[in-house]
């Protein structure tokens, strides 16, 4: 535990309650002999520069203090920097609303990753990365097109100070909507492109989003794959009825889904899209997406 965590702090996650729990977590690392430098974060895009700032400096240990948006900032701080470097770390207080990624180790939360920081334990995890018109960005849990991602887009654009009744008003706004179409791709170089229509399509390195969702019951952080799940044109009626399976994983098994193991997807679109990652809601032309395998360290 010599060398120093940087930890990268949003205080308005979690609704703000972050802001309010953090300094006392970190007091109580700190007395446990985990030497600290910490940073707040007052405005998007803030964490991306810390980590970038601080891996330059020479830190190699960070501690993601908020949700998933929180990692996600940091790791995208990380790379690509970190691939022709020293390999970094990555431990989690999860004091925000999400924190889909500790989902896959512990119901704990909080007190597992304490736990595995003390602890120092460590696993490699893979990264996954994609390309898009603009540039690169890179993950460690869920990228989404299709339904959940036009859900999470509308409720930032237009019911986001609603808060929880704001998830409402956009999932059944989309739901009457139920936009139903293509995303042509193709896995692992396969001659044709896949145009089918689709609910939603999500490239996975782990098994949860939204903190409860099993959206990806295979997905191994640690595998060298990207799981890709897949679920076709499924009707209103048939979507309401079948939600419940979302938070068990068992929508796999129905007729329209499907799942697979791959390393590379390449993308055919001709405009942007709405994609939800890691917490995140952007607008992307998706090109392709590979996996930079154990380029990561998490502590869990």
């Amino acid at each position: 535990m010599n060398r120093p965590f940087f930890a990268i702090v949003n205080p308005a996650a979690g609704g703000g309650r972050c802001g309010k729990l953090a300094g006392p977590a970190l007091d109580r690392l700190r007395d446990a002999g985990v030497p600290i430098e910490a940073h707040e974060t007052r405005s998007s895009g803030d964490g991306i520069q810390l980590a970038r700032d601080a891996y330059r400096a020479g830190f190699r240990r960070f501690l993601a203090v908020g949700g998933d948006g929180t990692s996600y900032e940091i790791i995208n701080g990380l790379f690509p920097e970190a691939l022709d470097g020293e390999r970094p770390q990555l431990a989690f207080l999860p004091l925000g609303t999400g924190n889909s990624f500790l989902c896959d180790f512990s119901t704990r939360g909080l007190e597992h990753a304490r736990a595995a920081l003390l602890a120092g334990r460590t696993q490699r995890c893979d990264v996954l990365r994609m390309t898009h018109k603009a540039g690169v960005i890179y993950y460690i849990n869920l990228l989404s097109v299709g339904f959940a991602a036009d859900v999470a887009f509308l409720r930032h654009q237009r019911f986001q100070r609603y808060g929880e009744l704001g998830y409402l008003l956009a999932l059944f706004t989309c739901l009457a909507r139920l936009d139903r179409r293509p995303f042509p791709l193709r896995v692992d170089g396969q001659p044709e492109y896949d145009r089918r229509p689709c609910l939603f399509l999500t490239f996975n390195n782990s098994k949860f989003t939204g903190g409860k969702m099993m959206i990806a019951p295979a997905a191994d952080p640690f595998d060298g794959l990207i799981e890709y799940v897949r679920w076709g044109p499924i009707g209103r009626l048939g979507l309401i009825a079948n939600l419940h399976t979302l938070y068990t994983g068992t929508h796999v098994k129905h007729p329209l889904a499907s799942r697979q193991a791959a390393r590379q997807i390449e993308f055919e679109l001709d405009a942007p899209v709405n994609v939800m990652v890691d917490g995140e809601v952007l607008r992307l032309e998706c090109r392709r997406l590979d996996v930079l395998p154990g380029a990561l360290d998490v502590m869990v």
